[in-house]
């Protein structure tokens, strides 16, 4: 029975009655913030670890005000979302506050006072003042960007004196942020951090029992920057790094597939032919290494086509070439 109902007949409205449906709520969330001004509502539990200070996450949110049913802010309906920077580019406090409390993949229900929102002014003409709202976020992922910075920020002496664990992970993190980047069409930006992923690599002396652990983070960055170049459409360069990946694993599929894209851009059709080949050697399946080799037969014929019209008229009769320009 609704309160109006409950009213018509006399009968007293319940405690529940007067609260508004954020009251209700927030009965059952828990209070991260210590005074109840931020509480939380999982929807869905994450993996890993929590959120780190300085990290740059990607995340899907929706904020709504109390007896509002569309959102008045949203980036879940854009096509790619845009990594933020705690610190730097989330506005609001308790929005800070409630990702510093989330794991990967995890789902959650904000509320946020006004004094972890917009304030005692709001934010005219959307929020009103002193308005407490509601956020559901997904925390897509995050990177922890601070222990990189800091570290690559150290001269090439400094950084030997780390262990190589350290110079790993700071690599792979690089790499990631490569990879994000890579993902949002940012070709440029992720050819850098790639290239800082490496340099940090091929820094570190290794030793002959370190070498295992060095080789497969170092592949993995020759195929991105081999990938990058592809994007950029540099293949002299993207040729250059798949053939160094192909130095650490001579059957790399992904490096000797890389290496006949660049060809084949490079017109050198034999090379490309050479690559595709022993790609397709090691995966007979792999539909993108069957459709290149597709691609590089009719470049192939187009090419032979063009050749072959060329010689005909460099070595034809003088007359037929007089008579086929007087026509």
């Amino acid at each position: 029975m609704s309160v109006f109902s409950r009213l018509r007949n006399g009968i007293p409205p319940s405690r529940d009655d007067c609260q508004s449906p954020y009251e209700r709520l927030s009965q059952r969330m828990l209070d991260i913030s210590g005074d109840r001004g931020v509480l939380k509502d999982i929807i869905r539990e994450g993996t890993g670890d929590t959120v780190t200070p300085d990290a740059s996450v990607l995340v899907k949110y929706s904020g709504y005000l109390e007896h509002m049913d569309k959102p008045f802010d949203s980036n879940c309906f854009r096509k790619t979302s845009r990594l933020m920077k705690l610190g730097e580019d989330i506005t609001l406090w308790g929005m800070e506050l409630g990702l510093l409390s989330m794991r990967k993949g995890e789902l959650a229900r904000f509320l946020f006072k006004p004094a972890y929102a917009y304030g005692t002014l709001g934010c005219p003409p959307l929020i009103p003042p002193n308005a407490t709202v509601l956020f559901e976020i997904e925390l897509i992922d995050f990177l922890d960007s601070a222990e990189s910075d800091k570290f690559c920020a150290l001269s090439a002496e400094q950084q030997e004196q780390f262990p190589l664990q350290k110079v790993l992970k700071v690599a792979a993190t690089e790499r990631e942020f490569g990879n994000y980047l890579f993902r949002q069409n940012r070709f440029c930006d992720a050819k850098v951090r790639y290239k800082r992923a490496l340099l940090l690599l091929h820094r570190r002396l290794a030793t002959c029992e370190e070498q295992h652990l060095v080789e497969p983070a170092v592949l993995l960055v020759l195929l991105n920057l081999s990938f990058v170049y592809l994007k950029l459409d540099r293949p002299a360069m993207a040729l250059r790094y798949g053939e160094q990946a192909l130095l650490i694993d001579k059957r790399n599929a992904k490096a000797l597939f890389r290496c006949g894209q660049a060809c084949l851009l490079l017109t050198e059709y034999e090379r490309a032919r050479d690559f595709l080949v022993r790609a397709q050697k090691e995966q007979p399946c792999n539909h993108d290494i069957n459709n290149e080799l597709k691609k590089l037969s009719s470049h192939y014929r187009d090419y032979v086509d063009r050749e072959r019209e060329m010689c005909h008229r460099m070595f034809a009769p003088c007359g037929s070439r007089s008579s086929v320009g007087g026509n």
